[in-house]
């Protein structure tokens, strides 16, 4: 099996920082390769893999503003393309661009559709519906017009989360800085409940930020450490008391949410999106609809297991479970054979 997976070029794979699809094609490409599957990853050349790596893009360019996105998106695109031929199958991890080199080349071609950005890119979708396979991320996230082979939720590496049974009693939002994200609302939940909020995460709208979010920065109750990488990443969110993930937007997935969950930490969420797909109330955190409801779930998080948080992880969102269920879809798709929905590998 030949797999040509396609990676965005934002950010380098795996990203320094901030870059949640780029992490997701890291460990599902990692995996894939130590079970011995011929992956050739496209991504920037300075990325990381054990697979081969073909790149044509220096760097990404939300970390270099020298490279013209639109550009080097299309020469990206079109060197997997104009290589289709040794492939058995693309994995698509690019949205909806690729989709239109499809019909060109009699490769089949896999998309993991990483959440719609707006309804105007859905007649893209619309129109190779059929003609390439579709997989979702959550249940919550698929589109009622078009088709799905699979919902496959992420995986994460779990030895990169190391539980921590003894946290602090710090609050922790961990995202993007953006009204979608709610920061605004963590930082009331956290002055409401008298507790210490530390928030993480790469600034995406500097006017919410400077006039949401910095006026409360006093460097004790609340404070902003910036964005973090992975070893800082596994610190943060271990010693975090609970996650505040407060979002305003019908969230395709939420990595950030498992990664918590993956140290013990349980989260407190409002309830939207892909959200009651991965928090199970009283079990792994709370789904809430508003800050009132919020500050009063933080009331029962002394009660919760946090080694119950891990163990959810475990079971439903490890990297090994990920891997062996697109295993499943690339057969399907490369052999015409159906894989039984009664499956154990698709028993979510």
């Amino acid at each position: 099996m030949r797999i040509a997976m396609l990676s965005p070029i934002a950010w380098r794979t795996p990203p320094k920082h901030y870059g949640p699809w780029e992490s997701v094609v890291s460990v599902l490409t990692e995996g894939l390769v130590r079970q011995g599957v011929a992956v050739t990853l496209f991504a920037t050349q300075d990325s990381l893999t054990q697979a081969e790596l073909r790149g044509v893009c220096p760097t990404g360019y939300e970390e270099n503003r020298n490279v013209d996105p639109k550009v080097w998106e299309c020469l990206h695109i079109a060197e997997v393309f104009e290589h289709a031929k040794d492939f058995d199958l693309i994995h698509n991890h690019f949205d909806f661009l690729p989709l239109t080199y499809a019909a060109l080349v009699n490769t089949p071609v896999l998309t993991t559709i990483h959440g719609f950005s707006s309804p105007k890119i859905l007649p893209v979708y619309e129109k190779y519906n059929g003609k390439v396979h579709y997989v979702s991320i959550s249940d919550a996230d698929r589109n009622e017009r078009l088709n799905y082979i699979r919902t496959i939720y992420h995986g994460i590496e779990l030895a990169q989360f190391e539980f921590n049974p003894n946290p602090t009693d710090s609050l922790l939002f961990f995202g993007r800085i953006h009204p979608d994200k709610g920061t605004r609302e963590a930082i009331e939940i956290a002055k409401r409940s008298g507790r210490k909020l530390v928030i993480a995460g790469i600034i995406q709208d500097q006017i919410y930020f400077d006039t949401h979010v910095k006026p409360h920065l006093d460097g004790r109750q609340v404070k902003y450490i910036g964005s973090v990488g992975p070893a800082e990443r596994n610190r943060v969110l271990g010693q975090a008391y609970t996650l505040l993930h407060p979002i305003h937007f019908e969230e395709p997935f939420g990595l950030s949410v498992v990664e918590a969950m993956a140290c013990g930490t349980p989260v407190i969420a409002f309830d939207r999106g892909s959200m009651p797909e991965l928090i199970r109330s009283g079990v792994n955190g709370f789904l809430v609809q508003d800050v009132d409801s919020a500050v009063k779930a933080l009331s029962q998080i002394d009660d919760m297991d946090r080694a119950a948080c891990r163990r959810m992880v475990e079971d439903r969102f490890a990297a090994d479970r990920m891997v062996d269920e697109y295993l499943a879809v690339y057969r399907e798709i490369i052999t015409g054979a159906k894989v039984p929905d009664s499956h154990p590998l698709l028993q979510k």
